[in-house]
């Protein structure tokens, strides 16, 4: 008999908020569908969890985006995220469908729904992860290899959950890249009505008020020019090259520890996961704590003094000089390229 017996396939909780869907769950089945290509032997599927009112015209945009079946929980008690029912509907489709490994966004909700469900099942749940792999010398169960970052972000290392099903996680979002949509795959749409013994909320929610983002996004940006410890001397440099190129300035952890660059525009394991089509590395060491926030950009470029500076292993293209003198030539030959 097979240690976990009637445990299968990988989930994803696909979150959404008002009927939108955010991507991070998209990026999920994604990286789930790599995973089960991993074990091919496993014959696992990718399975989407939706939980909302109204959201069944959802599962097919899930599908869509590479989930072989979605389970749907349509409940008027889950039209607004609620801790106590979310966590109730999870916990009762776990309960149901026995899925191997669960996979869940690391934004505000996922972090409060994640651990809680675990609690429930006792599961075990490894938070903010990384990187997930499949062991490749496990060849009768799918033991899941999920990598997170530990000592404050100068290790990483790399946890399983041998003993319990499912396995939980939390990733990041912009950690993994999002799979082109097929307008002709087809899948599974199953609902479930889950029970609520109590349906009286402990926890009553009056008023929302959205929270006002000021500045730009730069999770969203295309270009970003970031400015490390090495140009903390002409940051409006910086600052004036990104403009420059339509994009915007991010910092490393030292510039914004140091009050130089606000905290939401710092990138890194501590800041943000960006993922845009240009990178420009100034005055950047390539720390780890760094590079796992910025490493999945398509096109890096380095610029630093330090021939050894690690940043420029993963840089696609490399500058090896003095920050202050280097962009301001960058940004005559950029203005000279745009009236060219």
């Amino acid at each position: 008999m097979a240690k976990f017996e009637g445990y299968k396939d990988i989930y994803v909780f696909v979150e959404q908020k008002n009927g939108e869907i955010a991507n991070v769950g998209y990026e999920l089945i994604s990286e789930a569908r790599k995973l089960v290509a991993s074990i091919p032997h496993m014959n696992f599927d990718v399975v989407g969890v939706l939980l909302g009112h109204n959201i069944k015209d959802k599962a097919n945009d899930v599908i869509k985006h590479g989930a072989d079946k979605v389970i749907v929980v349509d409940d008027e008690l889950l039209a607004t995220y609620s801790t106590q029912f979310y966590a109730d509907a999870l916990t009762q489709v776990i309960n149901a469908f026995k899925p191997d490994s669960l996979l869940t966004g690391a934004t505000v909700l996922g972090r409060d729904l994640a651990p809680r469900v675990a609690a429930r099942l006792n599961a075990g749940l490894t938070a903010d992860a990384t990187k997930i792999e499949m062991d490749p010398e496990k060849e009768d169960e799918a033991l899941l290899l999920v990598t997170r970052p530990t000592f404050g972000g100068n290790l990483f290392g790399t946890i399983i959950c041998p003993d319990t099903r499912p396995q939980m996680a939390t990733i990041r979002p912009n950690v993994f890249s999002m799979d082109p949509v097929d307008e002709s795959r087809t899948g599974e749409v199953i609902e479930f009505t889950p029970e609520f013994t109590d349906k009286e909320a402990k926890v009553v929610v009056k008023e929302v008020i959205e929270k006002v983002v000021e500045g730009i996004d730069i999770t969203k940006c295309d270009i970003l020019v970031g400015a490390g410890r090495g140009a903390e001397d002409c940051l409006d440099m910086v600052a004036a090259v990104a403009e420059e190129l339509g994009g915007a300035m991010c910092a490393s952890r030292a510039v914004v520890d140091n009050g130089l660059a606000d905290k939401a525009i710092q990138v890194g394991q501590t800041g943000k996961t960006v993922r845009p089509s240009l990178y420009i590395a100034c005055g950047i060491s390539g720390a780890c704590q760094h590079v796992a926030g910025m490493e999945k950009s398509d096109m890096i470029i380095a610029i630093n003094r330090d021939p050894q500076a690690e940043i420029f292993s993963i840089a696609n293209m490399g500058f090896v000089g003095d920050v202050k003198e280097i962009l301001p030539l960058l940004k005559e030959e950029i203005i000279a390229a745009k009236k060219a």
